[in-house]
């Protein structure tokens, strides 16, 4: 009988992919489309990216905004205590909201990443409008004796290789389906078991810049 069920209704693995496969056709789409748009474009994505999460939750800010002034003002401490468990409730609220935005707009960020390494992968250097970031990184980086990023005029460049611990490393890895799987299993909050070789380091660049497009940090721990 078990065998029978199983047959018919699948595992949970074999669940879970099924679910998550059109979100990789979907990334797949959105990758398609950006490799005629230049450096600058493919950069300013990310503004893009996150004007949309501000403008999904600028009316729950709103309210909160609203609620923390009313703190600020009062001075029954009673009253206090019944403001902040609207507060918290709306930050509730706000944690649902942004993981709404995240998945919705977690195609093209994901396929984003995915040009952004393919870029590195096929060009030793890249070129873009130099941003103040740019010119500050550089302007640490000047220090040292590797500098992998350098500004020459209005232009940043950008080297696809650098000193890590006192090794050169070169960027030379564009993300499979294997690992825009697991990117997205790992913004699910599941657990992702990859085969040794698999790319799981890889696959941490997806879920770690989606969601820190919400400006609230991300904590990145890999050995």
């Amino acid at each position: 009988m078990f065998g029978f069920i199983k047959k018919l209704f699948g595992n949970k693995y074999e669940r879970d992919i099924k679910a998550i496969m059109p979100i990789v056709d979907k990334i797949k789409e959105e990758y398609e489309l950006l490799d005629d748009i230049s450096n600058d474009e493919l950069r300013n994505k990310t503004l893009g990216f996150r004007q949309i999460i501000a403008e999904h939750l600028k009316p729950i800010d709103d309210e909160i905004d609203e609620l923390q002034e009313e703190v600020d003002a009062e001075a029954d401490i009673f009253k206090k205590q019944e403001l902040f468990a609207e507060i918290d409730k709306l930050k509730k609220e706000r944690d649902e909201d942004l993981e709404d935005v995240l998945n919705e707009i977690l195609p093209e960020a994901f396929a984003v990443v995915k040009e952004t390494a393919r870029r590195f992968t096929e060009n030793e250097v890249l070129e873009v409008t130099a941003t103040d970031f740019d010119r500050e990184l550089a302007a640490k980086q000047a220090k040292g004796e590797h500098p992998f990023v350098t500004i020459e005029g209005d232009k940043a460049y950008w080297k696809n290789s650098w000193i890590a611990g006192g090794t050169r490393v070169t960027w030379n890895m564009i993300h499979y389906d294997v690992q825009l799987v697991g990117g997205i299993v790992l913004h699910q909050g599941k657990i992702a078991e990859m085969a040794t070789g698999e790319g799981k380091t890889l696959v941490s660049t997806l879920p770690a810049y989606l969601n820190g497009l919400s400006g609230e940090g991300v904590h990145l721990i890999t050995v």
